[in-house]
């Protein structure tokens, strides 16, 4: 019975080894630079008491340079599963007391099995990125965990969500995994991602920049548009995690879970009967739109700080989850360009590859001109978008609010690209171009050679404006399928909602598209 106990204590003895990390100064040490553990991240992360560890006893095999006489259990990451809101999901988060978090063969392959466990199951995996990079001593096996890892991202795309949180030091190839992933969560001052580090860069290239200035948060989250959220905290970021989740399905087989709504559906919004203003030329927030129509005004952002001249995020419509796409007439006039083409183009291929509902509020004068978006290849970055439009099956709703002109009205989730209900307000302009533009084209001669130029130009644009910068022109051929009075926007997005609840369409077979990157 004795030997029985004693291999209990032991049992007991090595858990509490495996938890305490790199032990007690390198726990400090994380502590005083604002980063809170592995195992203390996973506990805010997911439901008291649900957290399940795997591969508590891994220790890395490697003998090079005398690693072998340095060995922890655990190799460096806290891998398991565990529930958030009882749902389950499967979890990862790299220990910098370890290492320095460094990736080895042994801690990839506990990445891996968690992987291929949640793809079993069909669960989300939410990855805590803490890393110094490849561990240096395991060469190129350190090289083949890390592919090993992306392998899964890619194979696990589209089919369970995959959600990274950057909580610390991201460089070199460890970035690929989190930029595989679906959701990029950053902390201000805390978290980096960079291929090359800030020494590299100087010598290369004669830069001389901080590792903040080079791939921060903020950086990310605003310029590059790798991160899609930027938090001030671990405890915000790890909140997030769990509000996103919320939103979405366990996998792509399933339906995002519908909560219990208390915002009446009927609710009429008045302030949308005249907030869109009598000038064609002056701005309005669409956050107050979106605001508005959607459940109790509680709306989960994406990509707030990159390409503000577009909105996309999450929101619910009678307790049903959907994804938002919004032009923003505060900014750049709501015009398209590269940036926030395939800012939404990304956001649209999640919900459709999540059988998440698509609400698109228009308000478009066109695409950015000019060398420098055509340098930049804006007509590939729009393809993008008109493609995941296109492609997306999943129900696809459009209010077009104001201006939808050229090219925009088509890439804006027409009825052309498969749109199933679209609606307009009486203030919306559908046509190829603005009154002003048309006129100087289609009536040039006439108004040059009138007598009272300006007065010629006014009237036709009149013309032009009755004509066809109204919702009635499109209405008439079906392209838009009802005018709508603003304020009942919400109960007619509810109703379409409930009727495209057994939608099914299905895409040609093929091995898979060649989207235009």
């Amino acid at each position: 019975m004795s030997n029985q106990l004693d291999k209990v204590r032991e049992l007991i003895a090595l858990r509490e080894e495996a938890r305490l990390g790199g032990g007690l100064k390198r726990i400090e040490s994380q502590h005083k630079k604002g980063k809170y553990t592995a195992r203390e991240r996973i506990a805010m992360l997911l439901d008291e008491g649900s957290f399940e560890e795997i591969d508590m006893f891994v220790r890395h095999r490697s003998t090079n340079f005398g690693i072998d006489k340095d060995s922890f259990l655990g190799d460096g990451i806290v891998t398991g599963c565990g529930t958030i809101e009882g749902r389950l999901v499967y979890v990862y988060a790299q220990d910098f007391t370890v290492f320095g978090g460094s990736l080895s063969e042994m801690l990839a392959s506990k990445i891996c099995k968690i992987m291929d466990q949640a793809m079993k199951v069909g669960a989300p995996v939410i990855g805590i990125n803490d890393s110094g990079g490849a561990r240096i001593q395991e060469g190129v096996n350190a090289l083949a965990g890390y592919a090993e890892i992306f392998q899964r991202n890619i194979l696990a795309s589209g089919v369970i969500p995959q959600i990274s949180g950057i909580f610390g030091p991201c460089a070199g190839g460890s970035v690929y995994s989190p930029a595989l992933t679906d959701f990029n969560i950053m902390t201000k001052g805390t978290s980096y991602m960079f291929l090359t580090g800030p020494k590299v860069v100087k010598t290369v290239t004669g830069e001389d920049v901080t590792q903040e200035q080079l791939g921060g948060a903020t950086v990310h989250a605003s310029k590059s548009g790798v991160a899609h959220f930027a938090v001030d905290n671990e405890e915000e970021g790890l909140s997030l995690i769990r509000k996103l989740i919320g939103f979405m399905p366990q996998n792509n087989l399933e339906e995002a879970p519908q909560l219990v709504c208390d915002d009446p559906i009927d609710r009429l919004d008045d302030s949308l009967n005249d907030i869109i203003p009598d000038s064609p030329n002056k701005s309005y927030d669409m956050y107050e739109v979106i605001g508005t129509i959607i459940d109790n005004g509680e709306f989960l952002e994406v990509h707030r700080d990159f390409a503000q001249n577009i909105i996309v995020g999450f929101a619910r419509f009678n307790g049903v989850s959907v994804g938002i796409v919004a032009n923003q007439p505060k900014v750049m006039a709501g015009c398209l360009d590269s940036n926030a083409s395939r800012k939404a183009a990304r956001f649209v291929r999640f919900c459709d590859a999540f059988n998440i509902p698509l609400v698109t509020l228009v308000d478009v004068p066109g695409f950015l001109p000019g060398t420098g978006q055509e340098y930049n290849g804006v007509i590939l970055h729009g393809a993008k978008l008109l493609f995941a439009y296109g492609e997306a099956t999943v129900p696809k709703i459009t209010i077009t609010l104001r201006k939808s002109y050229g090219g925009a009205y088509c890439v804006m989730s027409s009825k052309h690209l498969r749109g199933d209900v679209n609606y307009a307000w009486p203030t919306a302009e559908i046509a190829v171009m603005g009154p002003a533009g048309a006129v100087e084209i289609i009536f040039a001669k006439e108004v040059a050679s009138s007598e009272e130029p300006d007065k010629t130009k006014a009237t036709k644009e009149e013309e032009y404006r009755k004509a066809f910068a109204n919702p009635y022109n499109a209405a008439r051929y079906g392209y838009i399928d009802d005018v709508i009075e603003p304020r009942n926007t919400r109960f007619r997005i509810i109703r379409a909602l409930e009727q495209l609840q057994t939608k099914k369409l299905v895409n040609p077979a093929k091995k898979h598209d060649n989207l235009p990157l």
